[in-house]
């Protein structure tokens, strides 16, 4: 589990969140997994952290975003929602608050 992905699970803790499902996967027959899934099925949320975006990190290079263009599409296609955050969206809270309001929580 990456540093980012830490912080947001230890806010979504404090925060006494649901707890998420970690390294879940979502689409039968294929090997992507997403960092955190709510699975209930009035929830059916995936959470994607990108770390690296301004690094030239796996999420910055062209075959990283086809990949993950075409893990996002077929969650959706699914019947997923699927959330995407960096680390500034989790250093400054904005995760944890589009995270809550996608679970029906009022922080």
């Amino acid at each position: 589990m990456s540093k980012l992905e830490q912080k947001l699970l230890f806010q979504i803790r404090a925060m006494g969140l649901p707890e998420p499902e970690r390294e879940y996967r979502a689409i039968k027959g294929r090997m992507f997994r997403f960092d955190f899934a709510w699975t209930e099925p009035h929830h059916r949320l995936l959470v994607e952290v990108n770390g690296g975006n301004w690094v030239r990190g796996r999420h910055a290079r062209p075959l990283g975003l086809k990949n993950d263009y075409e893990k996002l599409n077929l969650a959706m296609l699914a019947g997923w929602r699927v959330m995407q955050f960096d680390g500034t969206m989790i250093e400054n809270g904005e995760a944890l608050d589009m995270i809550a309001k996608a679970l029906g929580v009022e922080l």
